[in-house]
């Protein structure tokens, strides 16, 4: 028990001293410095959901646009910040690999910690804001909206645990993974719902584990005021089956790592 707890105490001190330098690495200690991490997604979602009141009106099935936009781009934002990212990640950090207390995952789980955190004060700042507005609905359930960003964020480092290693296998997926995150948004549940496409469709859509978490979360903010669809068996089977092939491949690759 005491090994347990002190190689929690270590493992704690890495995690937050990775942190601390990728911070200062993409943000530096200029102008707002590493809450940039949180503009970011809150400026693109403030502006793509203002697009689409212009576009569409001020209301669309029911539910405020903007509140709707919001609640699906800002997850959004962080999916696909994490995937980015996690490309070719060991062999930009492979010169800390001579610290043996730091690993190969601990890379990856600090990035998409930092796009997490990111996303979540995105998403409390904007809901309070269009919520003085009347912009956005009071969350009918928060604890559907939690455990639906919990499945989302879940599925989305598994995802990033299997990237980061193939992407050091192979340099076609550095160069593709940007267009892939835009060509994936229909499968994320981003502009639409599963209530609103053809019975066919909805089948579909219910076997991506993104897609479930983002109707829990819609579901704990619009309440009953809009159909939702979703599961737990998808978003665990899922995830746990990437979570795996991911340490796996992240062992090979550890064998194979250069550092220099």
């Amino acid at each position: 028990m005491a090994s347990l707890a002190s190689g929690w105490r270590i493992q704690r001190r890495v995690i937050g001293a990775l942190m601390i330098r990728e911070l200062l690495t993409r943000f530096g200690r200029e102008n707002i410095g590493f809450l940039w991490v949180m503009v970011e997604p809150l400026l693109f979602g403030l502006l793509v959901g203002l697009l689409w009141r212009v576009a569409r009106g001020p209301e669309e099935h029911g539910v405020t646009i903007i509140a709707f936009v919001v609640t699906g781009y800002l997850p959004l934002t962080l999916f696909r910040n994490a995937v980015n990212r996690s490309v070719r990640i060991f062999s930009v950090n492979a010169s800390l690999m001579y610290h043996r207390q730091i690993t190969i995952v601990d890379f990856v789980f600090v990035r998409f910690l930092i796009e997490m955190i990111g996303g979540m004060m995105a998403y409390l700042f904007v809901g309070v804001l269009l919520i003085y507005l009347d912009l956005f609905p009071i969350p009918y359930n928060v604890g559907w909206l939690i455990a639906g960003w919990v499945v989302y964020c879940a599925f989305t480092f598994s995802l990033c645990l299997v990237l980061a290693p193939l992407s050091e296998m192979s340099d076609v997926l550095e160069k593709i993974m940007p267009v892939t995150t835009y060509i994936a948004i229909p499968v994320c549940g981003t502009f639409n719902m599963v209530s609103w496409v053809t019975p066919g469709a909805q089948q579909f859509l219910l076997y991506s584990p993104l897609v479930n978490g983002m109707e829990m979360m819609r579901h704990g903010v619009f309440g009953p005021s809009v159909t939702t669809y979703y599961g737990f068996t998808v978003p665990i089977v899922g995830t746990m089956f990437l979570l795996a092939l991911g340490f796996t491949l992240c062992r090979k690759v550890r064998r194979t790592l250069v550092v220099e």
